[in-house]
């Protein structure tokens, strides 16, 4: 099918492109891209795109899939629905199946199911530790050659021998390498930012040295080895203090923050919403800012959906017994646009940054670009249309989300999988 998108508002961060234009695409790939174009094959479709936003398709660097072990929550095709339907063209997994991702003989499940054609490419985290129990290295050669993207426990890993031993062990094997950073003895049975709101809310705290600590333990292992890392899930603002201290000595990092600890802080659990128990728990306010801060800056590289699917029963308990988790493929887009571009006057193209390039490259990928003669990987946004978050419009097969039954602004109209 031949399209002409006309006077579409493009970005691309990776041109420093923030223009209207027209783009034509021909049998899947990018063949123009003009002010206003004439030329093109009779049977193509002209659409009118006037206020809408056309970018690299998204890329997140860290979500849970239900399948396999779980399929009531999410299966593989219906979490490709969702990251379609949020504009990701590129979507990987953790580790943390049943059984988890921790031998060769796992990323099995996928290498059987291919992707089909027009939909997400599903890349794989092979697991650190066998069983995820932060006790023995997985098979990390073994995992490498079966082709995953990376390794992680999306668990913390307080065991510093072994991670060291994991850092100099996987080295020359050159691929990325993630950490989520939590002391759990110093958390205990934290669930909420220790501070006056979980004080004034009566939630049990857990402290920002959870975090801290152990990301300073980390920086010190990764000047030790020299092995570049990603510090995932970063939540407080001493640790992006941290972070920008390690870059400054050049050390080998990269990091994330998720889209919820940008949008939400403990101010909002006033509301005692089992669907904002997450781990690591939502900052207090100032950590919220410094969160900001560090993703205009780039301290912060990139932001990561950690998309955690959690059926109705699962989340159906008070707030403290809640599983830590909420979804948010389909709305990460539209609610930071919302809230970065719209009512803070943001960069568009620092946000598609943050959610396409930099994740891309984090996984040492080539990132999606909108590149003449290059297949159309790409999302078209329309910022201005409404919907109402309910079982009707999502993909996903869980519900677990504080947007549910809410009217939002801002909705993918298109995504392009450049596999097609």
């Amino acid at each position: 099918m031949n399209e002409l998108l006309q006077q579409v508002r493009v970005l691309d961060p990776v041109g420093g492109v923030d223009r209207v234009a027209d783009v034509l695409i021909v049998g899947g790939t990018i063949r123009a891209m003009g002010d206003r174009l004439s030329d093109y094959p009779t049977d193509t479709e002209l659409r009118d795109c006037q206020g809408f936003v056309l970018g690299p398709g998204l890329v997140d660097l860290y979500s849970a899939s239900g399948e396999p072990g779980h399929e009531d929550r999410e299966t593989l095709e219906s979490l490709r629905q969702a990251a379609a339907a949020g504009g990701f063209t590129r979507i990987t997994i953790l580790p943390n199946t049943d059984p988890p991702i921790d031998r060769p003989s796992e990323p099995s499940f996928l290498r059987s199911q291919p992707s089909p054609p027009n939909s997400p490419q599903i890349g794989i985290w092979g697991a650190l530790t066998l069983d995820l129990a932060g006790e023995r290295m997985a098979e990390l050669v073994e995992l490498a050659a079966a082709g995953v993207v990376g390794f992680t426990d999306g668990k913390p890993l307080n065991n510093w021998v072994l991670v060291r031993r994991l850092l100099e062990y996987l080295q020359p094997v050159g691929k990325p390498v993630a950490f989520w950073c939590c002391d759990r003895a110093l958390a205990g049975d934290g669930v909420a930012r220790e501070g006056v709101e979980s004080v004034r809310l009566g939630l049990p705290g857990n402290p920002a040295i959870s975090e801290t600590s152990a990301v300073a333990a980390l920086l010190e292992c990764v000047a030790a080895t020299g092995t570049p890392i990603h510090l995932m899930r970063i939540s407080t603002a001493r640790s992006v203090e941290l972070i920008r201290d390690a870059k400054a000595r050049n050390l080998p990092v990269t990091a994330s923050t998720t889209w919820l600890h940008l949008l939400r802080d403990a101010r909002d659990l006033a509301s005692y919403d089992p669907n904002l128990r997450l781990e690591p728990p939502l900052g207090n306010p100032s950590d919220r800012q410094a969160l900001i801060e560090g993703v205009k800056t780039g301290v912060l590289d990139a932001v990561a959906i950690d998309h955690t699917p959690h059926t109705y029963e699962d989340k159906t308990v008070a707030f403290a017994q809640a599983p830590p988790g909420a979804i948010g493929l389909e709305l990460a887009l539209p609610l930071l646009w919302q809230s970065f571009v719209v009512e803070h006057n943001g960069s568009p193209l620092d946000l598609w940054r943050v959610l396409s390039t930099h994740p891309a490259r984090c996984l040492q990928q080539k990132p999606p670009q909108l590149e003449i003669d290059r297949p159309a990987e790409m999302t078209l946004f329309d910022p201005d249309r409404t919907w109402t978050v309910d079982g009707q419009t999502l993909k996903s097969l869980s519900r677990n989300t504080s947007w549910l039954g809410h009217t939002i602004q801002g909705r993918v109209v298109q995504t392009w999988m450049g596999n097609g």
